[in-house]
């Protein structure tokens, strides 16, 4: 099993910056896959940005140019930097990991942090 802690989350005003990390813990030794979902209540769980330790990156066309996700393999952390915020940015934001890069969500999941972006 794997721990997925995540934080940073918080209020920023539109066109600021936020920086998400997410820390892994447990059986993470041949942990690949670490990736950012957020959901708007009401709505289905989306992917933000994926990262495989091979060096894969995808991001959602809505996030591209402002976002950016890096992670510290050694530290087994993960991180989501948001620049340039919109209104509909505002969600929860999920850490995701798996051991396997398959462009899905891995089977583990972090509790979610609160991203809310005032207009």
């Amino acid at each position: 099993q794997v721990q997925l802690v995540e934080s940073g989350g918080g209020f920023v005003q539109a066109g600021g910056s936020l920086r998400l990390s997410c820390a892994a813990s447990g059986n993470t030794l041949s942990l690949n896959m670490m990736n950012w979902y957020r959901q708007v209540p009401g709505q289905l769980r989306e992917l933000v940005a994926a990262s495989s330790r091979s060096g894969i990156i995808n991001y959602a066309d809505s996030v591209k140019g402002r976002f950016t996700i890096s992670r510290d393999d050694a530290k087994k952390e993960v991180y989501l930097q948001m620049n340039d915020l919109e209104p509909e940015d505002t969600a929860v934001y999920y850490c995701n990991a798996g051991y396997r890069y398959t462009g899905n969500a891995g089977p583990f999941w972090g509790q979610g942090t609160q991203v809310t972006v005032s207009s």
